[in-house]
């Protein structure tokens, strides 16, 4: 399972992330590759510190690793993270002994 967790303090940046990041999944999913996500956004000012400096803008993170900040990222550049995201949660998983 792949962690997203979406950080701003205003609806409206959320919920346009939200939605690149379900697009970026369907595409995936077009492509016969499934990827299951945990969705979480995040709107606790001290939280979203620990990730990043902007508060109202969004900050995109995926698998504690922030991928974008500060703006609204691309589909195709959301879809390039959560296939990186999936190719490192493979190897992980397959160099286990």
């Amino acid at each position: 399972m792949i962690t997203v967790k979406i950080l701003s303090l205003q609806y409206s940046e959320r919920y346009v992330v939200r939605r690149l990041v379900a697009a970026a999944q369907q595409e995936l999913l077009s492509k016969c590759l499934h990827l299951e996500l945990d969705i979480a956004e995040v709107t606790d000012p001290g939280v979203i510190g620990k990730y990043a400096f902007v508060l109202i803008l969004p900050t995109l993170v995926i698998n504690e690793k922030v991928v974008c900040s500060g703006r609204f990222p691309t589909k195709e550049e959301v879809t390039g993270w959560l296939l990186e995201a999936a190719e490192e949660r493979k190897m992980a998983t397959t160099s286990l002994p």
